[in-house]
């Protein structure tokens, strides 16, 4: 985001606005965290703020401050379409691709508001008037932050916000282990904790309240997990009627294909989540070193993300896409071998 850009965006807030906030479909701490802490910057403008969320997330996020205002576009369509026609900005966050939106997509291309991104994926569409795009940022949340202060405003950050902002960072990082945790993050973590940020209790919030039937599932994910030796790769499938069994809600896969991670020599791990609602699998792709998890899923499975982070979606039926999945490896022997 150019200078001039930072300008045009201060004097465009200068004067109170319908703003509309939209993360991506199924969002997660980062896309809440993001947006949430965007929204309480914005409403110390005296702007109209709503946040719009094309469907629900997990439970586990939604204590965080002003998590009750956000509308569900699956649920509330009219009144979602009401807002963004009548909107003037819309900020885009932890997407770059209108699809990302499911059925929010079409009245989000039609829309005649000033659209600004902020986001860190790779390979951003060309659909927004002011873009903030850079892969290399831990997160959207750590994005948000250094946009406030583009626009010298960290002096308004509240504890509100900081709670937010630090729930979107932590998440997204896997509280601060991932290699995309630089010494910046963690400068603007301290500053967030300085600000109001509890990080032990946010901690204890995301990670360490989880239901009997969560820790079921996770030992039948366990039970399914599966190495490839040959290609240092291993991946955990559960299928609807083992989501069934332990009384599923979304979320409770969360890092669930870290745990395929963690495996000594593993350099790529999936898990296969077949999704009863949308009949499709939802595929998560975790990676280390410098293997391309976002190469893969863009050409193999409909999808795309970082490079060691990646999701995507398969038609084809659970064991149909599990034996996709084996079949391409080989192709990339060399690649998780180091050759």
């Amino acid at each position: 985001m150019t200078e001039t850009d930072i300008l045009h965006i201060k004097q465009l807030l200068l004067q109170p606005k319908q703003i509309v906030i939209v993360p991506h479909k199924n969002p997660d701490g980062d896309a809440i965290g993001a947006s949430l802490g965007l929204y309480h910057y914005l409403q110390k403008g005296n702007h109209k703020v709503h946040i719009i969320a094309p469907n629900d997330y997990p439970e586990f996020l939604k204590w965080m401050p002003g998590e009750n205002t956000i509308l569900k576009y699956d649920n509330e369509s009219n009144k979602c379409d009401k807002l963004i026609e009548k909107s003037d900005v819309i900020f885009t966050l932890d997407f770059n691709d209108l699809s990302r939106t499911g059925d929010m997509e079409n009245v989000l291309v039609e829309s005649k508001a000033i659209k600004i991104m902020i986001d860190h994926h790779q390979q951003p569409e060309d659909y927004a008037t002011y873009v903030y795009s850079d892969i290399t940022m831990s997160s959207t949340a750590e994005m948000v932050y250094h946009f406030i202060d583009m626009l010298n405003d960290l002096s308004q950050v509240n504890d509100d916000m900081a709670t937010c902002l630090y729930t979107g960072i932590m998440t997204d990082t896997g509280s601060f282990k991932f290699a995309s945790t630089t010494s910046t993050t963690h400068r603007v973590i301290a500053d967030l904790i300085e600000k109001g940020a509890n990080n032990a209790e946010i901690h204890n919030a995301i990670y360490d309240t989880n239901s009997y039937e969560r820790m079921q599932l996770l030992g039948c994910a366990l039970n399914n997990l599966k190495v490839i030796p040959e290609a240092r790769a291993a991946y955990i499938t559960l299928s609807k009627d083992e989501l069934n069994k332990y009384n599923f809600k979304k979320g409770d896969t969360e890092g669930f294909v870290n745990y395929a991670l963690s495996l000594e020599n593993i350099i790529l791990a999936a898990i296969f989540i077949e999704d009863f609602k949308e009949n499709i699998i939802k595929i998560s792709l975790r990676s280390k070193d410098n293997f391309s998890v976002n190469e893969l899923s863009r050409l193999h499975f409909n999808g795309g993300g970082h490079t060691n982070a990646a999701g995507g979606r398969s038609e084809l039926s659970l064991n149909e896409t599990v034996d996709k999945f084996i079949s391409i490896l080989p192709s990339y022997y060399k690649a998780l071998n180091n050759e």
